[in-house]
């Protein structure tokens, strides 16, 4: 038996579960699949009498709400392919927010830009010079066009959703999903975590990206299992409500990127979860960036003593190519840290393994592949490496895409645009991530372009970090960048309004780090460090900044200067 078909909920819709999304307050709204399967009818119907050709791109501009979960499906259900775009932030640059979707409108060519009625007023003029010029409609303007259903179901696209990368690598690009991937993709998920219709799941992530979107919205609404819904900016706001999901509501299965783990045991203090039982919390799946083992212990440090077990903490590894989850960690095995030498991360040369300590490096294994993936290390030449060397994660498998959207070329292969950090090349997608494999698990370094080579050893962006975290800089107040400027390899630590000792510390750990490199370090305002939308930098566009001199903020070290002291600080 093959996987569920992804619009078989509708078919059979449950009354008695649903979606509750985080209202004002500690209010509820509660939607259940039935109430969310008519709703989609409609917007199916209105899609249909507004004749939005079958196959073409619907672009919805909606925040998480009943909305934009039946427009999603509505979109499908009428034949057209959804392509989901992240809302403005409240306090977003409106032209970096204008920027940024203009190019995803250029890249998508929608027909059709379904938005929340709010913002029909902002979008009218970023469309009209998207190159494209689709037509835009409120979403309550979508479903008073047409009937309560569609006259009749239309065969459904080639191509499931459009979604689009986060963009931590240079600009979005977007992805086309076919129904046969993401279908898979859902199975292999659901089969790794052996959801159960009565397993509910609890999000905070944004429903516009792969972690968010396919692993904690359209996983359990194709299962029928109940889901507490929050929006990012809630769960910023009130982590312990986030918490409450599990401990007093009884949601058992969530996701996030490890910056979450360190919010909430920064943010949340021991004596807020007194009372609350997590033994029912069965699942934290941790990915989308480089693993912490500070992060994890902090988080079972707090909920550890009321309930949540280390089993429940599962790593894994995944990528909007490849529709979402790669490997994951066994339901019964225990995360576990591994020690290597840091200066035996050298592409193409096989890991050293070290005895924990302070100079060893703490990597934390992303599970073994799901649902028919294979994962191999490639050289740069492109040969399958051994079993602990070093080189590019290449991903084939059920799940993986059809390749990426251009606007000359809709149809056009993954990899053909020019600098991709991720290709494809005969069926295998090639992801540009660096890492290993070691008894079957994967172990991720970090991306390629976000690295550079010193000495004949490979630096990593993402282990400055990491070391800098672990000499007490907290992770959202510093990003790494790594390249070449003039000839010289050079490594940037940029930071957000740093403490004195922070930028000490900061110096003496990359002197040492990347010894041969240029060590420059910018003290900058808070809002400084460009991310996407799961908390990760946008380390391609702050590079450029640097290149460009245009990094806000204070250069306070620079070993290319005579001087090499700190400076601006008394």
């Amino acid at each position: 038996m093959g996987p569920r078909p992804l619009l078989s909920w509708l078919e059979d819709p449950a009354t008695g579960r649903g979606i509750r999304f985080a209202a004002a307050d500690d209010a509820w709204e509660s939607w259940s699949y039935a109430d969310l399967a008519s709703l989609s009818l409609r917007v199916a119907a209105g899609l249909a009498e507004m004749a939005v050709p079958r196959g073409s791109v619907v672009s919805i501009v909606q925040q998480s709400s009943p909305r934009f979960v039946a427009t999603l499906f509505g979109a499908m259900v009428a034949g057209c392919v959804p392509s989901p775009v992240a809302p403005p932030l409240t306090f977003q640059d409106p032209e970096a927010y204008a920027a940024h979707v203009r190019g995803l409108l250029g890249s998508a060519a929608p027909h059709l830009v379904v938005a929340d009625e709010d913002l029909v007023e902002t979008l009218q003029p970023i469309a009209r010079t998207s190159g494209v010029a689709p037509r835009l409609v409120g979403v309550e303007g979508l479903l008073a066009a047409g009937p309560d259903e569609p006259r009749a179901r239309a065969p459904r696209a080639e191509l499931a959703l459009l979604q689009f990368t986060s963009g931590s690598s240079g600009a979005a690009r977007g992805i086309r999903v076919p129904y046969g991937s993401l279908e898979a993709n859902i199975d292999a998920i659901r089969g790794w975590l052996r959801m159960t219709p009565d397993d509910p799941t609890a999000s905070w992530l944004p429903v516009h990206h792969d972690m968010g979107l396919i692993g904690c919205l359209l996983t359990p609404v194709v299962n029928q299992s109940d889901i507490w819904l929050m929006k990012p900016e809630q769960f910023i706001h009130t982590p312990l409500r986030y918490l409450q999901c599990f401990g007093t509501h009884g949601a058992r299965l969530t996701a996030m990127p490890n910056f979450g783990l360190s919010y909430i045991a920064r943010r949340v203090k021991p004596a807020q979860v007194e009372g609350l039982d997590f033994s029912h919390l069965r699942t934290v799946i941790v990915g989308a960036e480089r693993l912490d083992p500070v992060a994890f212990e902090g988080f079972h440090g707090l909920l550890g003593p009321r309930g949540l077990t280390r089993l429940a903490v599962l790593p894994a590894y995944g990528l909007a190519e490849s529709t979402l989850a790669v490997t994951g960690l066994a339901l019964e095995e225990e995360w576990t840290s591994l020690s290597v030498e840091p200066g035996s991360l050298a592409l193409g040369r096989k890991v050293a393994l070290a005895a924990p300590g302070e100079d060893a490096q703490q990597l934390i294994g992303c599970g073994r592949p799901l649902g028919g993936a294979h994962v191999a290390i490639h050289d740069p030449d492109g040969g399958e490496l051994p079993e602990g060397a070093v080189g590019e994660i290449v991903v084939t498998g059920p799940s993986v895409a059809a390749g990426y959207v251009t606007r000359d070329a809709p149809a056009a292969p993954v990899g053909e645009g020019a600098g991709a950090p991720s290709s494809f090349a005969g069926g295998a997608l090639h992801t540009g991530d660096a890492g290993f494999l070691m008894d079957g698990q994967l172990y991720v370094l970090g991306r390629l372009g976000d690295s550079m080579k010193v000495r004949g050893r490979a630096i990593f962006a993402e282990d400055l970090e990491a070391a800098l975290g672990v000499a007490g800089v907290p992770p959202l107040r510093v990003a790494a960048l790594l390249g070449v400027r003039d000839g010289t390899p050079t490594a940037v630590a940029l930071f957000e309004q740093a403490a004195p000792e922070w930028l000490e510390t900061c110096r003496t750990l990359l002197a040492q780090r990347t010894e041969g490199a240029r060590v420059v370090v910018v003290n900058a305002p808070r809002g400084s460090i460009a991310r996407t939308s799961s908390g990760k930098p946008k380390r391609r566009l702050l590079w450029r900044r640097f290149l460009d001199d245009m990094l806000p903020g204070d250069v306070v070290v620079d070993s290319g200067d005579q001087t090499n002291t700190l400076r601006g600080l008394s």
